[in-house]
C-alpha cells in the first residue's frame, strides 16, 4: 500500500527546516501525500538525546553558515538569516500550532520562515511576529494571544514529547509510514521510499544494529573530569 501522509517536525531556528519547507508542498503533491506539520522545540530534542546544537560548536556554526548561503545561491532564493541566531523560537512555534493557526497553519509557517531566513527579521520578537503575520493577511494579534495561552504551551510541549517518542532527534525530520528522514537532503530518499517501500534490506539493517560495540566514547562530563 502506498504511503498517504508525511509528518514534518520542525523548529524555525533551523535553516535546514526552511530549505525543506520550500520543497514539501510540491513533493507531497507529486507523491499523493497529506502534509501534516508538527512544531517541536529543537533545544528539548538536543537535551533529551544529549547533543549540542550546530551553533554551539564554533567551526560547525561557520561551516553551516557557508553551506546555507551556497545552498540559497544554488537554488535561486535570497538568504539573510534571522537578525539574531540562535533566538527564542517558542512564540513562533506556538503561533504555528494547528490548534492555534487552524486552517492558516501553512500560511503562518511560510510567512515566519520567509521573514526570518530570507528577509532577516527578528522572528524571536513578538511585535515583529505580529507585524509579519498582519502583512501576510493574517491576524497577528489574535495568533499571539492564542499562542500565549497555557493550552498552547502544553500543546507544543506535548508535540515535542510525541516527536521524541517517535524517535525524532533533530530538525527537520520527515516521517512517512513510521520511517524517519532527517535533513533537507532527504528528498531523493523519501521519493525512493514512496515508490519502492523501504528501498533497503531490513535484514541487513538488523544485522548491522546487532553488532557488538568494540569501543565506547567517554561522556563529555567524564572527559572534562579526566583533564
Amino acid at each position: 500500500m502506498s504511503p498517504t501522509r508525511l509528518t514534518f517536525y520542525f523548529d524555525f531556528i533551523s535553516p535546514y527546516a526552511y530549505f525543506s519547507w520550500l520543497k514539501l508542498d510540491a513533493f507531497c503533491t507529486e507523491h499523493g501525500l497529506e502534509l501534516c506539520v508538527q512544531p517541536v522545540v529543537f533545544g528539548k530534542l538536543l537535551d533529551h538525546w544529549g547533543q549540542l546544537g550546530p551553533a554551539e560548536i564554533p567551526p560547525k556554526r561557520e561551516w553551516l553558515l557557508k553551506y546555507c548561503y551556497r545552498y540559497a545561491k544554488l537554488h535561486g532564493f535570497e538568504l539573510k538569516g534571522p537578525k539574531f541566531h540562535p533566538f527564542n523560537s517558542l512564540l513562533a512555534l506556538r503561533m504555528s500550532l494547528s490548534d492555534v493557526a487552524g486552517t492558516n497553519q501553512h500560511a503562518v509557517i511560510s510567512a515566519i520562515f520567509e521573514a526570518g531566513w530570507s528577509k532577516g527579521c527578528d522572528i524571536g520578537d513578538e511585535s515583529v511576529l505580529v507585524n509579519i503575520l498582519n502583512e501576510a493577511g493574517l491576524n497577528g494579534e489574535e495568533l499571539a494571544s492564542l499562542a500565549r495561552k497555557d493550552s498552547s504551551k502544553l500543546s507544543l510541549k506535548n508535540g515535542t514529547a510525541g516527536g521524541i517518542q517517535c524517535g525524532v532527534f533533530g530538525v527537520p525530520t520527515m516521517v512517512i509510514d513510521g520511517e524517519l528522514f532527517w535533513g533537507n537532503d532527504q528528498f531523493e530518499h523519501m521519493a525512493m521510499h514512496c515508490s519502492q517501500g523501504a528501498g533497503i534490506d531490513s535484514g541487513v539493517i538488523r544485522e548491522a544494529l546487532s553488532r557488538e560495540r568494540g569501543i565506547d566514547r567517554k561522556t563529555f562530563k567524564n572527559r572534562k573530569a579526566d583533564c
